[in-house]
């Protein structure tokens, strides 16, 4: 156990801990530290809460249905149909929680009909939360915390003798069916040990009065919102619930959880109360080239602006709230994956071999037999200009490196998934490959086509990756079945560098200022082939349909 320092920058304390269920989950790629600050809902930044002028959590209007119905009595046409359950919701948002919140009553319908057919009594929607251990010490302990608390996300249900308690837990595709042990044993001995409780938001929960029935038998249920399918993740009774929550060692999970101190730029810095302070995000004022809005910190990849530049609401849907219909992708991004994979594992391997002097696969997973021509043809033209080719030895390379920075003019941390990152005596290489098989030149310019390159040249320019500036690049390496082109920009001279940022401050400045995503897409934007085009208004405009739910 250690004492945990609230940032200098944050207020409050560390008087209560609250561990969610998901925070138990590994997340190898989460910064430790901002999980840790999750876990204290005290601290908190200062003053007013940033504006959210649109909703930009997926369930928030999925679950105002659901509780509509489960709670209130309401039919779901009733509920579907109030405008209160989808204030700050864009329209694609709405369709698409309508059309989940009819699916998952429906799958649930079905489920506690076959129970009810089996002799079992049914279970009711429980309209509080349950909560594990919110009983508060008589003093500080060493992290300073008087209250522990364990909770669950999902929406719960109980039989009417309280014997039976089971949750189920959404996601926006089909079912997950890997959640790890250790977070299934978490929620479990939740719904084993918790009480009702109420819990407000930035304050203690409180347990409702008693008296409360301890459960039997336990039930974690998954449910796919895109399709109606489910997964029994677990169906315990109370010994075999303690059992795992021993064997899955929860409480050392919570416990160096609590504890972390390290610090990992990633994801999980858009959110964390720490970043102000935090010395391991890069720093780079006026990276975007737009000021800050008055609204919640967002997190931000080339590839969001080039969506939102083709599609504002599209953007929203498939960047923000991660929607999609669940079609197969076309043939050009699955090779484009598949080439890009096997170069990544290549580019890895310990033997730092250039893919020169290595044989070339038969085929490549997840292509169809007359994908694979062109996908193995483009990895043939990659070998004569593969990086590891004479790259010394003590050269550190980084495949599919993430790199994170932060804009505290625009209040933006930026994120860049680099397909290669290398040292090469003294300077970085920031390599870019693509896959197409249609023409790649552009009339605005590399950096046009490509705005990734733009970011890169800006991040060596700044010295974010370290390195001699002089002596670093960045690499573009365009792969066709039929030739390979290999570009190079140098973030040292001064009108590349300015050529970069007028191309960021075009493409960020509308994004930046947006507030409601409405705008019309770009007129080459094929709304046939989007992945949220069932639930949008603007598609069946286009197309003439009658697609999307009620």
């Amino acid at each position: 156990m250690a004492t945990f320092r609230t940032p200098p920058h944050a207020i409050g304390d560390s008087s209560l801990l609250r561990i969610g269920s998901a925070l138990v989950r590994p997340d190898p790629a989460g910064c430790p530290l901002g999980r840790a600050l999750r876990a204290r809902p005290l601290v908190k930044a200062p003053g007013r809460p940033p504006a959210k002028p649109v909703e930009d959590f997926s369930f928030k209007p999925f679950f105002a249905v659901l509780d509509s119905v489960e709670h209130k009595s309401r039919s779901l046409d009733e509920a579907a149909a109030d405008p209160a359950n989808f204030r700050k919701c864009t329209p694609v948002h709405a369709a698409w929680a309508r059309e989940a919140a009819r699916r998952y009553l429906a799958v649930r319908a079905d489920l506690e009909a076959a129970r009810g057919a089996e002799g079992h009594a049914p279970l009711q929607a429980v309209d509080s939360a349950w909560v594990a251990g919110s009983k508060k010490l008589p003093q500080p302990d060493a992290r300073g915390a008087t209250q522990y608390e364990r909770t669950v996300w999902g929406r719960e249900y109980v039989s009417e003798d309280g014997l039976v308690r089971e949750i189920w837990i959404p996601s926006l595709g089909p079912v997950k069916r890997d959640r790890p042990p250790v977070e299934i044993a978490a929620v479990a001995h939740v719904l084993l040990s918790g009480l009702p409780s109420l819990t407000p938001f930035g304050a203690p929960s409180s347990p409702l009065p008693g008296p409360h029935i301890r459960p039997q038998q336990v039930r974690v249920i998954g449910v796919g919102l895109s399709d109606g399918s489910t997964e029994t993740l677990a169906d315990w009774t109370a010994d075999e619930t303690e059992r795992r929550y021993r064997v899955t060692k929860v409480t050392a999970v919570m416990a160096e959880l609590a504890d972390a101190t390290e610090a990992r730029p990633g994801g999980d810095c858009v959110r964390c109360v720490a970043l102000p302070d935090c010395t391991a995000v890069p720093r780079v004022p006026g990276l975007l080239g737009v000021d800050s809005t008055p609204r919640k910190r967002r997190s931000l990849s080339v590839s969001d602006l080039r969506a939102y530049k083709d599609c504002a609401e599209r953007y929203h849907a498939l960047r923000v709230l991660k929607l999609r219909d669940g079609r197969t992708e076309n043939a050009a991004i699955r090779r484009g994956r598949a080439v890009d994979a096997w170069l990544n594992d290549r580019h890895a391997e310990p033997s730092r071999t250039s893919c020169r002097a290595v044989p070339l696969p038969e085929e490549l997973p997840g292509l169809a037999d007359s994908e694979q021509p062109e996908a193995l043809a483009m990895l043939r033209r990659h070998r004569a200009h593969c990086p590891l080719d004479g790259l010394a030895d003590h050269e550190t390379v980084q495949p599919q490196r993430r790199i994170v920075a932060y804009d505290p003019q625009a209040d933006v941390v930026l994120v860049a998934d680099c397909d290669l990152v290398h040292t090469d005596r003294g300077g970085v290489v920031v390599r870019e490959t693509k896959t197409t098989t249609s023409d790649y030149t552009d009339p605005g310019g590399l950096m046009r086509k490509y705005p990734q390159l733009a970011l890169a040249v800006l991040l060596l320019e700044h010295g974010v990756l370290g390195g001699d500036t002089l002596r670093s690049r960045v690499e573009l390496e365009v792969l066709r079945p039929d030739g390979v082109r290999l570009e190079m920009l140098d973030p040292h001279d001064p009108r590349t560098a300015a050529r970069a940022r007028a191309e960021l401050r075009e493409l960020a400045a509308d994004w930046a200022a947006d507030r409601v995503y409405r705008a019309a897409p770009a007129p080459r934007t094929d709304c046939g082939t989007c992945e949220v085009s069932r639930w949008c208004g603007t598609n069946r405009e286009r197309s003439g349909t009658q697609g999307g739910a009620a």
